[in-house]
């Protein structure tokens, strides 16, 4: 029907389109509001308690239909201002059995748990990663040990009858004297040669 039509124009038809469609657009808009303007009836509407209400059962169908989305971009496009009152007036329908402060308190009420359910899950993650990072600094020695390790070095003998023990790592055993280790001595300068 009507809202067919209305969601069959593409955004380039919106920017050209004709007097027949702007017409078209007012009344649809002038449908859902005089839809919306229907005073609720209790003695019709007798269901169980947590039913929804005939108003609440229009807006679930024109969320369905897309028609909230459109209600939307009329609503903030800079070009579609002459719609500006009829999407107020629609937006203040659909809002009509709330009140401000239920509206507020279940806003803040959602967003207040959503918020304790965001930091109870930072929280297990970060103590997770606390945990991981104690188990790492426990599985690794506490102190680097510069103890490369003592080798017998056999055919070298050191004072006595012993072989040499080499106290430092085997990269350095080609470079090995007797002297290492060992502070060079000085000679003054008047006795250098």
């Amino acid at each position: 029907g009507l809202w067919g039509a209305l969601t069959a124009l593409s955004p380039q038809d919106w920017e050209q389109r004709q007097e027949e469609d702007t017409l078209l657009i007012e009344r649809i808009l002038l449908l859902v509001r005089n839809v919306l303007h229907v005073p609720p009836d209790p003695a019709e509407e007798q269901g169980v308690d947590g039913d929804a209400s005939v108003h609440d059962r229009v807006l679930w169908a024109l969320h369905i239909s897309g028609m909230d989305d459109l209600l939307k971009f009329l609503a903030s496009a800079q070009v579609e201002q002459q719609w500006a009152l009829h999407v107020l007036e629609i937006i203040s329908l659909m809002f009509r059995d709330q009140s401000p402060e239920e509206l507020a308190a279940l806003g803040q009420g959602t967003s207040g748990a959503e918020h304790r359910e965001d930091t109870r899950e930072l929280e297990t993650l970060r103590q997770q990663e606390l945990a991981e990072k104690r188990a790492r600094t426990l599985q690794r020695p506490s102190r680097h040990s510069r103890f490369g390790g003592s080798y017998v070095l056999q055919g070298l003998k050191s004072i006595g009858d012993r072989d040499v023990v080499f106290h430092k790592g085997l990269h350095n055993l080609k470079s090995y004297t007797h002297d290492l280790g060992k502070e060079p001595r000085r000679v003054p300068r008047h006795r250098q040669a």
